[in-house]
């Protein structure tokens, strides 16, 4: 479905950036289903009232969310300790009950922030539309229902569990079109003394580092400090602390609670500045960054074609949503890519969505390393070069994109 009038604020787009026709961006598919591939034209707009970039067009959720989703986060050990650290920073805030304290997830994947809640014996709801994911939380002991969350679901929760302390999200919230019911949803949800708390990617460090990749299927939004304030403010919940973090390439926590519950902290004032100052306000700062996403296509299919001319041999790393924008929009099909590999078995021996580069084990790039490999899961840098020093010491180099096209 086309909206060319914001989500938020019901005002006309500007339009920022055309990727062309892109597929899902987790549409890892087999051979058979080539020629029925589903494609969407991906195109990112700006709206000056809610300081909202988002997606012009986005698929129906049934088409991206589903049985068969491919991502679950419990395959990275980086995102086990992060997410650690996300429930130890709840359980240890003042904003949990002391008395029979309530948590709900919004998007809970596989469990892997909220098994650390029901290991403690803390009740808890996880809300995941996925259902092969949400089975997978199910077995891990993490109470979860399969469903798309908005305004009416919560007030059938509310109904059978009461309301919540704390209502989670990670990575998730960006991904949602219907943003206003959410928020509704969101509010009925909280006791008075109750918060919000949710992370995603940043919209500042997405444009400061040229990660245009962030835009795929699944985020409809790029938030900012900015637009999370406007969003929320329509319900009355209001920015009580902001919490800057270094997952997926660069994220921030939103902290939000009722109107004048809380005090506000620093943090608030010292962001919302930070973001002005960047433009994040701007249509002009858009326009800029479109010329730099622009420029990292050309350098990226530049160096790749060079390397090739030299008859080298390039894998990619990690099969990543992520990914399908990079290979699509600088048209990177298996003429450049010999192969990506990747640990998560559902989308072994099947094929990247649109340029169709072969999907292999982990195990075939230990057992046949490439001369070079480009970096699809970049936001996982630190923990992926640690594992492959072997690869590094055998005389293998990395290609990146992010923040600019190099060697390593």
């Amino acid at each position: 479905m086309i909206i060319s009038k914001c989500r938020i604020s019901g005002l006309p787009l500007r339009k920022v950036l055309d990727f062309g026709m892109q597929p899902l961006g987790n549409g890892f598919l087999e051979k058979k289903d080539f020629m029925n591939e589903y494609f969407f034209p991906m195109e990112i707009g700006f709206c000056e009232t809610s300081k909202m970039i988002q997606l012009i067009e986005q698929p129906l959720l049934e088409k991206m969310f589903h049985s068969q989703y491919a991502f679950y986060s419990s395959t990275s050990k980086f995102m086990q300790a992060h997410f650690k650290e996300f429930s130890d920073f709840v359980i240890n805030s003042e904003y949990l009950s002391t008395q029979q304290p309530f948590v709900v997830e919004l998007g809970c994947n596989d469990g892997i922030l909220l098994k650390n809640f029901s290991e403690k014996g803390i009740n808890h709801l996880g809300i995941e539309p996925s259902t092969n994911v949400a089975q997978e939380a199910n077995k891990k002991g993490v109470r979860t229902i399969s469903d798309f969350f908005n305004e009416k679901l919560a007030e059938t929760i509310v109904l059978k569990e009461g309301k919540a302390d704390v209502f989670l999200a990670a990575n998730v919230m960006c991904h949602i079109p219907d943003i206003l019911s959410v928020v509704k949803g969101i509010k009925k949800m909280l006791k008075p003394s109750g918060v919000v708390i949710f992370e995603d990617p940043y919209l500042g460090d997405i444009v400061t580092k040229t990660s245009y990749d962030q835009i795929y299927d699944e985020h409809v939004f790029l938030f900012s400090a900015l637009s999370i304030q406007y969003l929320f403010n329509l319900e009355d919940l209001e920015l009580i602390d902001l919490v800057p973090q270094s997952t997926h390439g660069g994220s921030m926590r939103y902290i939000l609670g009722h109107r004048g519950f809380y005090p506000i902290k620093e943090s608030v004032s010292e962001i919302l500045l930070k973001e002005k100052k960047q433009g994040l306000d701007q249509f002009s700062t858009f326009n800029k960054f479109k010329l730099k996403v622009e420029s990292s296509k050309h350098d990226l299919v530049e160096i790749l074609k060079k390397i090739k001319a030299k008859g080298k041999t390039i894998a990619g790393y990690a099969a990543t949503s992520k990914s399908t924008t990079i290979l699509n929009y600088c048209n990177i099909g298996p003429e450049l890519i010999d192969y990506i590999c990747d640990t998560t078995p559902i989308k072994q021996n099947k094929y990247s969505p649109g340029v169709h580069i072969p999907i292999v084990p982990y195990e075939f790039f230990k057992s046949n390393p490439p001369d070079y490999t480009f970096l699809l899961g970049w936001n996982h840098a630190k923990e992926i070069m640690i594992k492959e020093v072997d690869y590094i010491n055998n005389g293998g180099k990395w290609i990146t994109h992010v923040p600019e096209v190099k060697i390593l």
